[in-house]
């Protein structure tokens, strides 16, 4: 048997770069006391989530890959502890361009790659065509020391096309580091609860690719200019079927941690033959057909 331990985490934010550094190695050292051997941190969690509004200022947060604290930290802690900790960053590129970006770190402090965000939402409380550019990387799978890995990246979740992507290039674990939760545009607004609809569409992704999937939300709320976010937590991972195994709350900081057998979800896979009976003939329309354009307008 191939067991693999996951630990999905949450935290509230703020301004103090080094103490959320700080609390996000504390999350890592929790999660591999109880055994895990992946963690995963939570979408952008140096800093608050500052695409909540546009604003200039916030362009200097971004760094390059060697400079960034929290990748430097987290290197640290995986060849201490021996786990698996990808680190969402504000990446500022050789040039001039910047993206959101996901440094996958592999158990011993080596770093495996780069992945950057390939979907950018661009709508009021979540501004980040403002602050990224979309992602040129592709679609990412890296072999880590327990399991390999697909990473993608809060908006990147509800697109399919992502997760069966990462599925056919042999992706066993799907991690999305992320920031969502119920926003306000004044305080007459109602508070629209989309977090239901979050985790239905990631467990339909492990579901539809029998795969072992991993979220991590921030809690805590956080404000704008113009916008008030209550982020729900909700961190979670879903197994093959798609059922949740395990779960934190809306307002808990901590981790929640789940053991799986990768032999056996693998002869899982093959028994139901999803892959072996695709019709790739047919899916030609996913890249020439065009959605209506009410569908295409902001």
């Amino acid at each position: 048997m191939r067991k693999i331990s996951i630990a999905v985490t949450q935290m509230t934010c703020s301004w103090d770069r080094e103490a959320n550094v700080r609390r996000a190695g504390e999350l890592v050292e929790e999660a591999a006391s109880k055994g895990a051997q992946v963690v995963l941190l939570q979408e952008l969690f140096e800093t608050p989530y500052f695409c909540i509004e546009i604003d200039k200022a916030h362009y200097k947060e971004a760094t390059t890959i060697s400079a960034n604290p929290a990748i430097r930290a987290m290197r640290k802690l995986a060849a201490e502890r021996d786990v698996v900790v990808p680190v969402s960053f504000y990446e500022q590129a050789a040039d001039g361009r910047r993206f959101n970006s996901l440094a996958v770190i592999d158990a011993g402090g080596d770093i495996l790659g780069v992945y950057r965000k390939s979907h950018i939402p661009d709508f009021p409380a979540y501004e980040e065509a403002f602050y990224f550019d979309p992602g040129d990387t592709g679609f990412k799978v890296w072999d880590t020391k327990y399991v390999r890995l697909g990473c993608g990246i809060c908006w990147d979740q509800w697109f399919p096309e992502s997760a069966r992507i990462m599925a056919l290039m042999g992706a066993e674990l799907l991690i999305y580091p992320t920031a969502i939760g119920r926003p306000t545009m004044g305080s007459a607004d109602e508070i629209p609860n989309s977090k239901p609809h979050w985790q239905i569409t990631m467990q339909g992704h492990a579901a539809a690719n029998q795969v072992i999937l991993a979220a991590s939300n921030r809690i805590g709320i956080e404000s704008g200019n113009e916008c008030r976010t209550q982020f729900y937590g909700g961190s979670f991972i879903a197994e093959e079927t798609g059922a949740k195994s395990v779960e934190l709350g809306e307002e808990d900081s901590g981790v929640a941690v789940c053991e799986f057998d990768l032999d056996r979800i693998a002869e899982f896979r093959k028994a139901w033959g999803i892959f072996r009976t695709r019709r790739t003939d047919l899916y030609e329309p996913l890249r020439a057909v065009r959605p209506p354009e009410y569908l295409m307008a902001r």
